[in-house]
């Protein structure tokens, strides 16, 4: 009789985030800022733009004779607004405050939490692997502010084998009923990946890459909807990484994870199939963005794909949510926010050398919010996604 499979536990291979504990105060202050910022987010925006259309478009318009022609104007309007002001200060808050809720519990269990990813690396029972480049130099954009008000941005280390940066990061994930079950693997892989073996019905991608994995939350969904497929993860950040790769450890996942900075990787020519990543271009300045898609290029493989999640550009957005995705640009320590979305994104793509009738530009459904036959309609064109962020992602890319 075979014997009984060991759980991951049972073998030795324990689960970082079960070391996360919070006591009740702390835990309270996590889930509010959370709801704070969502209700910012989701909110307290559109109370925002009916304010806009109510006083401050009208006063502009007196002033000038015209109304706003951009979302610059709206928002330079916007700013001596009293509700606007308000809506900016509960969201900076709360911005700020969500990463600070989780760091008192980050800290007491640092220790802890480095041991258990040193442990669950020298368990590794997986075909993945972990490349870290300790002569790492980091651009002036990652390390000139923090981003997203996040105390030490994404690449910080404090310790040896640090990944203490990673945990505050993913904070608010760990922080809730539901912190120590089996990895969620995050909706935005699903989605993208979903779409584009949909549309693509030839699609068989030996390898896939994703830019900017942080720990992998969107990569792994590839290697559900793309059975064998072999999964790959880059990112600047080594405590990112040291968190992914033991999580991935953890579930029994095969991933190769390095430290690089995308701009310009060691990987041969055309070794990708596919190239994806998730709210990473707007992070970086737009040169960096020009030479992130030159070396997508380079990497893919003839019939290969690029499909990078994003913000939708200002040309394809109406003026006023123009104005409130690039309020971040100004109050979030995203300086390149907006110049990024003022770019053609399929001009940045022929640029780096994709053909411009292969490029798509275009919103797809969260797999969570459409039904199969809703789903069948939207690949047909008989219906469109809804708005990104609210039920859809925008993509954009190209197949080579």
């Amino acid at each position: 009789m075979p014997e009984a499979q060991l759980t991951q536990e049972e073998a030795g291979v324990p689960n970082p985030d079960a070391l996360f504990s919070q006591s009740h105060d702390e835990y309270t202050r996590t889930r509010f800022t959370g709801t704070l910022l969502a209700h910012a987010m989701m909110n307290l925006r559109f109370k925002v733009w009916d304010e806009y259309e109510r006083d401050v478009k009208p006063a502009f318009m007196r002033e000038h004779g015209r109304a706003p022609s951009n979302g610059k104007e709206i928002l330079d309007a916007l700013h001596d607004n009293t509700f606007f002001q308000v809506y900016s200060s509960f969201r900076y808050n709360a911005q700020e405050m969500g990463p600070q809720s989780v760091i008192p519990a980050i800290e007491r269990a640092a220790p802890a939490f480095n041991d258990a990813v040193r442990e669950a690396i020298s368990h590794n029972t997986t075909k993945g692997t972990l490349r870290l480049n300790p002569d790492m130099t980091f651009p002036k954009y990652m390390t000139g502010l923090d981003a997203h008000l996040t105390p030490g941005g994404y690449w910080s280390e404090r310790a040896p084998d640090d990944v203490s940066q990673a945990m505050i990061l993913q904070g608010r994930r760990i922080s809730g009923p539901n912190a120590n079950t089996k990895r969620d693997f995050s909706m935005v892989g699903v989605s993208v990946g979903t779409y584009l073996k949909r549309h693509y019905t030839d699609f068989k991608p030996r390898r896939v890459l994703d830019m900017a994995t942080q720990e992998g939350k969107n990569l792994f969904a590839y290697g559900k909807l793309f059975p064998g497929v072999e999964l790959h993860g880059a990112d600047i950040a080594a405590p990112s990484l040291r968190y992914g790769h033991a999580k991935a450890i953890h579930d029994g996942v095969d991933v190769h994870f390095s430290q690089q900075n995308c701009e310009q990787t060691d990987f041969p020519d055309g070794y990708f199939d596919l190239i994806v990543s998730s709210f990473f271009l707007h992070e970086i300045s737009v040169q960096a963005t020009r030479n992130v898609l030159k070396e997508c290029y380079r990497l893919l493989a003839p019939g290969g794909i690029v499909a990078h999640m994003e913000l939708p550009p200002h040309k394809s957005s109406p003026d006023l949510l123009n104005a409130t995705f690039d309020w971040d640009s100004r109050y979030n320590n995203e300086p390149f926010y907006s110049a990024f979305r003022s770019q053609d994104y399929t001009a940045l793509l022929t640029e780096a050398g994709f053909d411009a009738s292969k490029a798509f530009e275009l919103e797809v459904p969260d797999v969570n919010v459409f039904s199969p036959e809703q789903y069948e309609q939207f690949l047909k064109g008989e219906i469109k996604a809804p708005p990104h962020g609210r039920g859809g992602w925008f993509i954009f890319g190209a197949r080579k």
